[in-house]
């Protein structure tokens, strides 16, 4: 499956910044957030990055600071020790998690930056605080959206309720980019690109599945499959 890739250095983005959200958990929003961090820094874009709560370990944050220059407590407000979703890791912890405060914190990191990126938490139904889920901090943060998802059997009707359910709530879909994308496709890793094109009228990029999970390679490979391009 071609690309349309971008270089580097050609333009900037515009608007105010990026959330990438994913079809599910594990399907690489770190990479593809990390990778488009640097990606833009490099193309001269002072961007930011920031994933408001991580549950289960530091590793997404600690990605993402590496990739701005930043400390993983800059990155990440509120981290949560068991890999639950967020409101219900803060039950068993016994953590205040507030949704207004959530909010309000990642609110005014995009307006202190020229281009902020923000990571969501597993998929958008994921429970986040106060009976409210991803999707709604999504919708309220009011930033065009760019849906990971993986590039297997399966992929069509998650990708295609995800970004669904994003329209629903008026969020503008950037594109979708299949993480993982494999040298070798099989039938339907082959034919799921053109498919989610055209089921949903969106832009889709393939990003290759990375041989090491690296800031640089993640960047190399966000810029050489055109992902930066859909923040047009």
């Amino acid at each position: 499956m071609e690309n349309d890739g971008g270089s580097e250095g050609d333009g900037v983005v515009e608007g105010d910044g990026v959330f990438v959200v994913g079809t599910d958990t594990g399907v690489g929003k770190t990479v593809v957030a990390g990778g488009l961090s640097r990606a833009l820094r490099r193309r001269g874009v002072d961007v930011d990055v920031c994933k408001p709560v991580e549950s289960g370990g530091r590793g997404d944050a600690e990605f993402l600071a590496e990739a701005v220059g930043s400390s993983t407590e800059d990155v990440c407000p509120w981290f949560l020790e068991h890999p639950l979703a967020p409101e219900v890791a803060a039950e068993v912890e016994d953590v205040d998690l507030r949704y207004d405060e959530v909010l309000d914190e990642v609110s005014s990191r995009v307006d202190a930056s020229e281009f902020k990126v923000v990571e969501g938490a597993g998929g958008l139904r994921v429970p986040l605080a106060d009976d409210r889920e991803i999707a709604d901090l999504v919708a309220d943060v009011e930033l065009p959206a760019l849906v990971v998802a993986r590039p297997s059997l399966g992929t069509l009707n998650h990708t295609a309720l995800t970004v669904e359910a994003l329209r629903r709530r008026d969020v503008e879909v950037a594109g979708v980019v299949l993480s993982g994308y494999p040298d070798a496709p099989d039938l339907a890793e082959d034919t799921n690109p053109d498919v989610i094109r055209g089921m949903n009228d969106v832009e889709v990029r393939c990003l290759p599945r990375l041989e090491e999970v690296s800031v640089e390679f993640a960047a190399d490979a966000v810029e050489g499959c055109g992902a930066v391009d859909l923040l047009r």
